[in-house]
Order: structure tokens, then sequence, then C-alpha cells
């Protein structure tokens, strides 16, 4: 009995920090003004995090969190459409906390 309340404590736990993973990447997106071009669930001026999280873009190309990170710090252009994405003053751990959690939705 000990052992499965330690077990579930341990998932709580967990799930917790989960959250709190989650939570934390989506005030980073917001703080570092992401959510002005992107949405989680709809395109505005950049296509949707969930549209990204799908992990291939519309010309084919794989999307690893390597390559999200790049973008992220350095900027893109051409792969969601003509308006290109601007390079956004991140360290390289907020760049793949970001790309994480857009990668999990």
């Amino acid at each position: 009995m000990k052992k499965a309340v330690v077990t579930c404590l341990v998932a709580f736990g967990l799930s917790l920090v989960s959250h709190a993973q989650a939570t934390d990447a989506e005030t980073l997106a917001k703080e570092k003004y992401c959510l002005s071009c992107h949405a989680v669930d709809r395109k505005l001026v950049g296509p949707a995090y969930k549209e990204i999280a799908k992990g291939v873009d519309p010309k084919g190309g794989e999307i690893t969190v390597e390559r999200l990170v790049n973008s992220i710090k350095n900027g893109s252009m051409g792969k969601w459409g003509p308006i290109p994405m601007p390079p956004n003053a991140v360290t390289d751990d907020e760049a793949k906390q970001l790309a994480e959690w857009i990668l999990s939705l």
C-alpha cells in the first residue's frame, strides 16, 4: 500500500512539474512577444503553434527542436509564407524551452 501511495504522489508531482514547465514556457512566449504573431490554435501573422507541432512544415521539412531553436534565435523566412519571422532576443535555454513547448502541443 505504501509503495502505491508513493507512486501516486510521484506521478502527481511529475504532472505538476510538467504543467509548471508548460506554464513557464507559455509565460516566456508572452514575455518575448511570440504570441503577438503566433497563437496556439490558429494562424495569426505566423502559423499556429499546433500546426508547427505536427512536425512538418508546408514544404515537407521536418521540424525538430534544434531546427525550431535556430528559427527562434535567428529568424526564418519562406517556410510558412512570405512574411519573415525576425530573430528573437532569447538565450539558447529560452529558445530550447520555447521549442520544446511548441512541439509538445
